[in-house]
């Protein structure tokens, strides 16, 4: 049995202009110790995707189809229940660390809650366990700060202190939502690392979301790639990578910078802008944006392609794609 298994995941959010579908029929799983990403422009539904792993999304949101925990339905599962798994087996870092974090109580109390709410330690335990758990993510003298404030840590230190509170319990479970947001690149990468290896060092299953093609390319065996609330390319991330066979794929990567490249060189870009979520076509969410996009895209959602390598791609003109990229090489 899967540690996750999510099938054909619908959220529909309530806007001043409307319902609209946030998440459109996605699905995947995810294996104990196994690490996956997912990757997309802003709003494409990454966030409230894993929002909705977590029970976290506003109350007016809809949700419906499948979210199996170690075959526990999560849609449609009591509050009481939900809190029992949130903080406990599934932990999540917060994409900024400030917000996350409450400013009125110390570290100290922040990453020993899960403690005493899951694991019924006392006070003096919690405390003890949350000194060794900031140590352990590189918080520097960690016992003299134990009774500090988050305002008084720098953002990376803040980030670390997040990610603590997440591993409190050892979750067998944790996403981690854009870790790496407005730091410098220097303490991106400790993050980076940190998060690496303390999934490595855990056995835990890790959901990485991040707009880095080459933190993905580094940190998880598998990825999906999002446009529109759907999923239109998946697979081993070396297959992904290597193959790039969906338009919205091609065009995320045409949009790196190169480097050696010439000086004033203008990046790729994908033409057009995304559209509001209401705005959606029926079909194809990137149908218009697209240069390949034909009367057919925009009327029927299309159906996943099986590639080799467990390689899956949502497009009805692979072939035409793949004639056109064999006549440019």
């Amino acid at each position: 049995m899967p540690l996750l298994e999510v099938n054909d995941l619908h959220v529909q959010l309530q806007t001043q202009r409307g319902p609209a579908e946030a998440v459109r029929g996605i699905g995947f799983t995810l294996e104990r110790g196994e690490t996956m990403g997912i990757v997309g422009e802003s709003g494409c539904g990454k966030s409230i995707t894993v929002q909705s792993l977590m029970g976290l999304l506003p109350a007016s949101a809809k949700v419906s189809g499948s979210i199996r925990f170690e075959g526990c339905e999560l849609v449609g599962l009591p509050e009481r229940e939900m809190c029992k798994l949130r903080g406990d087996r599934i932990g999540m870092i917060f994409q900024e660390p400030m917000t996350a974090l409450n400013p009125v109580h110390t570290i100290a109390r922040q990453v020993g809650e899960p403690l005493r709410l899951h694991r019924g330690l006392s006070a003096a335990e919690a405390r003890k366990e949350a000194l060794a758990l900031l140590e352990r993510v590189g918080i520097p003298d960690a016992a003299s700060r134990l009774d500090a404030y988050p305002h008084q840590f720098s953002g990376g230190q803040r980030q670390r202190i997040g990610i603590a509170m997440a591993l409190a319990c050892g979750p067998d479970l944790l996403i981690a939502d854009e870790p790496t947001t407005a730091l410098d690149v220097t303490i991106q990468k400790q993050i980076l690392e940190l998060i690496r290896g303390l999934v490595a060092e855990r056995g835990m299953a890790l959901i990485l979301i991040s707009h880095d093609l080459g933190v993905i390319a580094e940190s998880v065996s598998k990825m999906l790639v999002m446009y529109g609330g759907s999923v239109v390319e998946s697979g081993p991330t070396a297959a992904v990578f290597a193959e790039r066979a969906h338009p919205y794929t091609q065009g995320l990567f045409a949009a790196r910078p190169a480097l050696g490249a010439p000086r004033g060189l203008k990046l790729a870009t994908i033409r057009g802008s995304v559209p509001e979520l209401v705005d959606l076509p029926p079909g194809c969410p990137f149908a218009g944006r697209c240069r390949y996009t034909v009367d057919a895209c925009e009327a029927t959602r299309p159906p996943a392609v099986s590639l080799p390598r467990d390689h899956r791609v949502r497009c009805i003109r692979l072939d035409e794609i793949a004639a056109v990229a064999g006549a440019a090489a």
